[in-house]
């Protein structure tokens, strides 16, 4: 072809971005330094909490305890173990009262109190080989981990006549902080290496495989310099990371592989590198642009919620996904314009057909690009064809399966974080789990009550009596008395969470008293945050649902499939959270994947899983339905629009489904349980859309649709002319001065199904 200084069909955007694709790229690895340098310290910036509603009572009740009673609220924990001997033994009485003096000399520590010291029956176990020594680290939440890792070395040990362990919240929170980060450098060193692997099975050429990766990494450290800047201004969890990592690998790696399939297609059509990439942003480009929008939707609704775990993911995850498709966008282009057929180049499959003769991949690069299109899509298009011939049967059979996977959440119970999120052999879990099964009640975990508001003793008196009645409480201590206010502690009888510990969370704030009283505690923020998502969830559900259909309407011109893509990407997620109960909160499969189950699932975690993969299915959803459209504009012939469509994308999206979800397997090798299940259950939903979803369930519902599947009213039809956007909107090819671009004869499975009254041009037969 020869060259055109402006080719048909480019248009303003194209220009834009590959007027000066070396400028470009050079911007854009400065831009990649200086973020480097911006965000390198973001984890130690993060917080390890974020699960307490801000303006909940129990919140208010904390904060108004530290402030006027700070002992009140111990966040560290000495397990002071006497071996045989007993905790009464003089010896061992005499080293716990040094210790318990030693550490109340500490700076930045106050309320010390022990077993010796109180004779606290709450502070000594059961079997009498064991008792507590409880404090305060006071400051916010870095001088927390500076004091303790000043002081913790001097008591952790053998210390005379006791062995020491150091727990308590702080000592949960730093490991789990720590190992986090642990975790989330191993993943990376997994997932990049095997994602490069994959990608040049899925490419063949070694060149083509690094772009998609090139624009990952791009996304990722440009994410960790917006959640740098976050930090400044708002808490930030460290468990964004995670996503982080996962998404901006992941959307990455998905338009990349979209843009540059596409412009391999356009590349083998056509010939002109330009002309390619025109076509390839008018098309390809405006998907992955609607599919951004989507999944940027999807997590923006976890804005809604008042916790900051998950609207830190919100920040991760709209700045991740909003810097893959710009890259993908402007970068990968210009990219693209630079390597014009050496995209092909490198094919490393090469070496796996040595000694089989000359084939395809030895062929010329713009040759085996163009035979790689006539033929990956053959066995796709075949599963199209057998799933639309008994299209009730994979539509009632893919649904009947999909449900009964996700039965097990009807007995989800739901729980809060805490030390069982780390590995069994983790200190300050070990520390908890001495606790939990040797004291009683739930030392550290009981419930306080904030008493505001100037009484007598005989009032307090009497109120503590009330409270002592309560079915679920063990005992009452207090009240201790500072001016106007006083608190007690309330100690239930079972763990500090469970259900009886819930339910006297309610008969606390129910209980009459003579002065305004607040209920604080785990079992209370457990409580409040239950409350909160269940205040936020209908409007969070109804806004991505809205935007969603919106957005598919934009793109289709339909009414009814917007309302397919939203119900079964639903149906999509029913068997990650069966198996989030099933494996987590049942406790199945823990000793193959190494964690301990709490018996419950964390509040906020469902709300999270279901944000993030439902936007991964709308991408996926997205791809396909795109490609569907733009074959039914051009033959108006239903069914084979559909098969079509899978047969151009099934290869596609389960390629980068496959390599998602070694992302998320990667990350799901964290020793913490909730990045495990999120890493796991979201590898486990992607997988279901792509393979199950998208190849079954999607072509058997619009084949029983059939051409009904594309109507709409007229009056918005009309809205769709005006305003809507769609893969299909490519300007007609020019014809090259060398002549029009190669008809392949035919494809692997047989001739291409001709729809009637239906034409397809020599050049979109080579193109699409």
């Amino acid at each position: 072809m020869s060259e055109v200084s402006k080719p048909p069909g480019t248009g303003g955007f194209t220009r834009l971005v590959t007027a000066r694709p070396r400028l470009s790229l050079l911007a854009a690895l400065v831009l990649t330094v200086l973020a480097v340098l911006a965000g390198g310290d973001v984890a130690d910036r993060m917080r390890s909490g974020g699960w307490e509603d801000p303006d909940a009572e129990s919140t208010y009740a904390t904060k108004a305890l530290e402030r006027e009673f700070p002992d009140s609220q111990p966040n560290l924990l000495l397990l002071v173990d006497a071996g045989s001997a007993d905790v009464d033994d003089p010896a061992v009485a005499a080293e716990g009262r040094r210790l318990a003096e030693r550490l109340a000399g500490e700076r930045g520590v106050t309320g010390v109190r022990s077993y010796w010291q109180t004779g606290s029956p709450a502070l000594r176990a059961e079997d009498g080989r064991e008792a507590l020594i409880a404090a305060r680290i006071t400051g916010d939440e870095t001088a927390m981990y500076e004091t303790l890792d000043r002081i913790a070395p001097a008591y952790r040990g053998e210390n005379g006549p006791v062995d020491v362990s150091v727990g308590g919240p702080v000592a949960v929170r730093q490991e789990m902080q720590t190992i986090i980060q642990e975790d989330l450098l191993r993943a990376e060193m997994i997932a990049l290496p095997v994602t490069l692997v994959l990608l040049v099975m899925v490419f063949g050429s070694a060149v083509a495989a690094l772009l998609p990766l090139g624009i990952g990494v791009v996304a990722i450290l440009g994410t960790n310099a917006v959640l740098r800047g976050l930090t400044e201004f708002t808490d930030v969890s460290v468990f964004a990371m995670n996503l982080t990592t996962a998404l901006g690998l992941g959307l990455a790696i998905d338009y990349a592989l979209f843009i540059v399939r596409r412009f391999r297609e356009e590349l083998a059509a056509d010939g002109d590198p330009l002309t390619a990439v025109g076509a390839t942003l008018r098309t390809a480009g405006r998907t992955v642009l609607f599919s951004a929008l989507t999944v940027a939707v999807s997590l923006a609704a976890m804005l809604l919620f008042p916790q900051y775990f998950l609207r830190s993911f919100a920040y991760a995850g709209i700045a991740v996904v909003l810097l893959a498709a710009a890259a993908a966008l402007i970068l990968l282009p210009a990219a693209l314009v630079l390597l014009g057929h050496r995209v092909n180049s490198l094919d490393l499959r090469r070496l796996l057909r040595r000694g089989r003769g000359k084939g395809a991949a030895d062929a010329a690069p713009d040759q085996a690009g163009r035979q790689a299109v006539v033929e990956e899509g053959a066995a796709w298009g075949r599963t199209a064809r057998v799933v639309m011939r008994r299209a009730p049967f994979f539509a009632l059979g893919t649904t009947a399966v999909l449900v009964l996977l996700g039965l097990p959440f009807l007995g989800v119970k739901f729980g809060t974080a805490d030390d069982r999120q780390l590995p069994a052999g983790a200190e300050s879990h070990i520390v908890q789990q001495h606790i939990r099964d040797g004291f009683p009640g739930s030392p550290g975990g009981g419930l306080e009550v904030l008493a505001e508001g100037r009484a007598t003793e005989a009032q307090y008196a009497a109120y503590k009596e009330r409270v002592a009645a309560l079915p679920e409480v063990l005992r009452v201590e207090g009240p201790l008395v500072k001016g106007d206010s006083a608190y007690f502690t309330v100690l239930p009888e079972g763990e500090a969470v469970d259900d009886p510990a819930q339910r006297l969370v309610g008969e606390l704030r129910a209980v009459d008293a003579p002065f305004d009283t607040k209920v604080t505690g785990m079992a209370a923020v457990l409580v409040d945050s239950k409350d909160a998502i269940a205040e936020q969830l209908p409007l969070a559900l109804v806004l991505i649902a809205l935007v969603t259909l919106l957005l598919v309407f934009l793109l289709t011109g339909s009414v009814l499939i917007p309302i397919q893509a939203v119900v079964l990407n639903a149906l999509s997620l029913t068997a990650m959270f069966g198996a989030v109960v099933w494996v987590f909160q049942d406790g199945h499969l823990s000793g193959l994947l190494g964690f301990t189950s709490p018996g419950s699932i964390e509040t906020t975690l469902p709300v999270l899983m279901f944000c993030v993969a439902f936007g991964l299915s709308m991408d996926y959803g997205v791809f396909l339905l795109s490609r569907i459209k733009e074959e039914y504009e051009k033959t108006g012939d239903h069914e084979q629009a559909v098969r079509h469509g899978l047969q151009r994308t099934g290869g596609l999206i389960t390629a980068a489904a496959v390599i998602l979800a070694v992302v998320m397997v990667a990350i799901g090798t964290s020793r913490v349980t909730n990045t495990k299940m999120l890493g796991l259950g979201i590898a486990l939903a992607v997988l279901m859309d792509a393979m199950i979803v998208r190849s079954l369930l999607v072509p058997s519902v619009m084949r029983l649709t059939g051409r009904a599947t594309w109507w709409a009213p007229r009056p918005l039809r009309r809205f769709h002319e005006r305003f809507g956007l769609s893969e299909g909107e490519s300007e007609p090819r020019e014809e090259a001065a060398g002549g029009p671009a190669e008809q392949p004869a035919s494809e692997p499975d047989g001739p291409r199904d001709e729809p009637s009254g239906g034409r397809r041009d020599t050049v979109d037969a080579g193109r699409s």
